[in-house]
């Protein structure tokens, strides 16, 4: 199956979790990849796997996706090097844990610039470039419906990119631009893992509450491909379930 022959998608957070496993997806799907993270050496040491995967091409891009400079320089190369833009995954994430009290203004700008800016500028210089036919796919979180002490930034934060994600369907439509958001659950991730409710045992997840990020990657390539051409605005929870029980 070639869903993604002769396109380009840029993945942000792409050195690990959901991000790789999305940039893996795609790639076995014949996408030529722009592997986004704030981690230069470390999301450049897996453009091996993803070739291996089947991308015909692949390039890294450090980038900080709170800056507006550095997001509109990596959209110019991924342009520079393949001449188009055919898919964006905003996959990039913060998450921090402190009670409300203790959180500073500082404290939410960061969460705020990495979890929404960052798919904004993705958004904004998107649109400059894609063609019709393009699409981008917004990783929010089930925090943007139901969330838990601790993180009130990054469920805020997750909300407002539910709101975005549908700004930029109305808008993108008449682009020919299709824009979708996917909200995982709990995912075997390190963010999952590193999570001190998790930890402590105050949020307690049974083995069928935990994904694979296997399985948001494959939501990723439905939403992104032509197979969902009529799909745009939509937000989509995939979470094994979990929000559906009382």
């Amino acid at each position: 199956m070639s869903r993604f022959q002769d396109k380009v998608a840029i993945v942000t957070g792409a050195a690990g979790g959901i991000g790789l496993a999305t940039a893996k997806r795609l790639a076995s799907e014949g996408a030529r990849l722009v592997l986004v993270d704030l981690d230069e050496a470390r999301v450049q040491a897996m453009l091996p796997a993803v070739l291996q995967c089947g991308a015909p091409e692949a390039m890294a891009a450090g980038c900080d996706v709170s800056q507006e400079l550095q997001v509109e320089a990596t959209v110019n190369a991924a342009m520079s090097r393949f001449g188009r833009l055919d898919a964006v995954v905003n996959n990039a994430g913060l998450m921090t844990f402190k009670p409300l009290q203790e959180f500073s203004g500082a404290d939410w700008n960061a969460v705020l610039g990495v979890d929404l800016l960052g798919a904004f500028f993705f958004i904004k210089n998107a649109f400059r470039h894609m063609k019709p036919g393009g699409a981008i796919v917004n990783i929010s979180s089930i925090h943007a419906l139901q969330t838990e002490a601790l993180v009130a930034p990054y469920a805020a934060a997750k909300a407002a990119m539910l709101s975005l994600t549908r700004s930029a369907a109305i808008e993108g439509k008449e682009l020919g631009i299709r824009t979708n958001a996917i909200l995982p659950g709990a995912i075997e991730t390190p963010m999952l893992r590193n999570n001190p409710q998790v930890k402590s045992g105050v949020e307690h997840l049974s083995a069928s509450d935990v994904g694979k990020p296997e399985d948001i990657a494959a939501v990723v390539a439905y939403l992104a491909s032509d197979d969902a051409a009529f799909v745009q605005g939509a937000c989509l929870t995939v979470d094994g379930g979990r929000l559906a029980g009382l």
